[in-house]
């Protein structure tokens, strides 16, 4: 099984990465605004509400920017911590057809996970997530220009089981502000 630090940094960055990411072409523009709305410094709080190990509680600080490869989409980096336990974390999501494809950490063939579809609605996206046997699904929502919500829920059979939550705020003091003449 997977250490309780990997469980919480891959759910972690799944989760704040997903929510930079998917999306049908058509919508190319709208979705373009909305990753650069998630796009700088958030940090936050979230706990694992299910599962073995249910109760954890984890700080993350995370930082998305563009995509590098210059297509619709986010890169992240930061990390995530539990006790003195931190966990680098990182993903890519980029615009691939009709949705989103991406990884984070090294994706599922590593210790990571894929996505493997996506959609943004208004201030929502909704992304498909998959390492190996585990397929699940990550919501993440801006309540507004500095709050995003992130649940992060696993198929057990046919039902849908939230497994982390996570709130995260906008890093202030990294936005740079001009000076006053």
């Amino acid at each position: 099984m997977y250490s309780r630090t990997s469980l919480i940094a891959g759910l972690s960055a799944t989760a704040m990465l997903a929510t930079a990411f998917a999306a049908p072409v058509f919508a190319g523009s709208r979705d373009k605004a909305f990753f650069e709305q998630v796009a700088g410094s958030w940090s936050g709080r979230g706990e694992i509400v299910a599962g073995k190990y249910k109760g954890t509680k984890f700080n993350c600080d995370l930082t998305g920017d563009s995509s590098p490869e210059k297509t619709v989409g986010i890169k992240l980096d930061g990390f995530c911590r539990v006790g003195v336990f931190k966990q680098p974390m990182s993903a890519l999501i980029s615009q691939a057809g009709s949705t989103y494809k991406g990884k984070f950490l090294d994706g599922a063939a590593g210790k990571g996970m894929d996505i493997t579809s996506g959609q943004v609605k208004g201030n929502k996206v909704v992304v498909g997530i998959n390492r190996q046997k585990l397929n699940g699904a990550m919501v993440a929502s801006l309540d507004d220009a500095n709050t995003m919500n992130i649940t992060i829920s696993v198929k057990v059979e046919d039902r849908m089981i939230p497994v982390i939550g996570m709130s995260l705020n906008r890093d202030l003091d990294t936005i740079a502000v001009g000076s006053i003449k």
